[in-house]
């Protein structure tokens, strides 16, 4: 439920200046979204006092997960999805952000949930699934459970893989001040282009990479129960780092799910809605309504549960 209302409308009012500030600051004919698409998403609830905090990825913007914020807002949460820096701006923008400023988008996020909710659970796609996950291991007990989909610990596009040497060379030319030509941007395919930025910085791939590092370091550390799930024929993101990221998290109460789709985003549009529905029967479990589960819960070989039953797709 909503309890004091003044600290909560202050924390609101300062992400969407902080949105209008920047969309004006960096705004980009070429490459920027309307602002409706990138301006942090609020659907309080008057009956509840759980709330879900709802990371979008890279190059996209609130909107993205703007269905799963609605589905979740009907089950009775109360909705928060963030802005991350460098997001729902231009892709210049995004070049010169680091992943330590996404993670504090997220925590300020977190905080607006803290207003009106005794129970937060954070969940995240794509880099905003890796950003989740850092999130609980830096507030272990700020959190009632993780929901991590598609989150990128192997990538496997060329792009993606060179990055790092690449990014070394940009800076070597930029420091040395020679006029050689750099790739700063790759081009980005993406799966919602009204939303996505179209071009992906190089320094971007670099900061997730850096960050899935040490998320995967620490991942032992994590002991809330966690919902870890990835499309079977995801052709960005290798869905055998979703199996690892389930196999290396601590909690003794973790389930993995995977979609049969052949995209990466499985948040938006037809598939969704399978991806809505598993991710409802975890947090029905998580908040004890076993009632509204639709499958029974079952063990796997390693001693924790998964929602599904004979195999680990939908």
């Amino acid at each position: 439920m909503l309890a004091d209302a003044s600290p909560l409308s202050i924390l609101l009012a300062a992400e969407e200046a902080l949105f209008a500030r920047e969309y004006q600051q960096h705004f980009n004919e070429n490459d920027s979204k309307p602002a409706r698409i990138g301006k942090p998403v609020f659907l309080p609830s008057h009956t509840s006092t759980w709330g879900v905090l709802l990371v979008h990825g890279l190059m996209a913007a609130p909107e993205e997960v703007r269905e799963w914020a609605d589905h979740l807002h009907e089950q009775g949460f109360t909705v928060y999805a963030p802005r991350m820096a460098g997001h729902g701006t231009s892709v210049e923008d995004l070049n010169n952000r680091k992943a330590e400023e996404w993670i504090a988008s997220v925590e300020r996020g977190h905080r607006i949930l803290e207003c009106c909710c005794q129970h937060i659970v954070i969940a995240g796609f794509s880099t905003g699934g890796a950003v989740a996950l850092q999130c609980v291991i830096r507030q272990p007990d700020a959190f009632e459970a993780i929901i991590s989909i598609s989150a990128p610990l192997r990538f496997k596009s060329f792009s993606a893989n060179f990055a790092e040497p690449v990014n070394i060379s940009n800076r070597f030319i930029s420091t040395l001040g020679l006029k050689w030509p750099q790739k700063s941007f790759v081009t980005n395919h993406a799966d919602n282009p009204h939303i996505n930025y179209l071009r992906c910085p190089i320094s971007s791939i670099v900061q997730i990479k850096h960050l899935m590092r040490r998320v995967k370091k620490d991942l032992a550390t994590i002991n809330i129960p966690s919902l870890i799930m990835h499309a079977d024929h995801d052709p960005k993101v290798d869905v055998r780092g979703g199996r690892e990221l389930y196999r290396l998290i601590g909690s003794s109460i973790k389930y993995y799910q995977e979609v049969c789709f052949h995209q990466h985003g499985i948040v938006r549009g037809e598939i969704a809605q399978q991806v809505f529905k598993k991710s409802g029967d975890f947090l029905a479990l998580v908040r004890g309504r076993t009632d509204l589960i639709a499958q029974p819960i079952s063990p796997v070989q390693d001693g924790s549960t998964a929602i599904q039953l004979s195999s680990a797709r939908i």
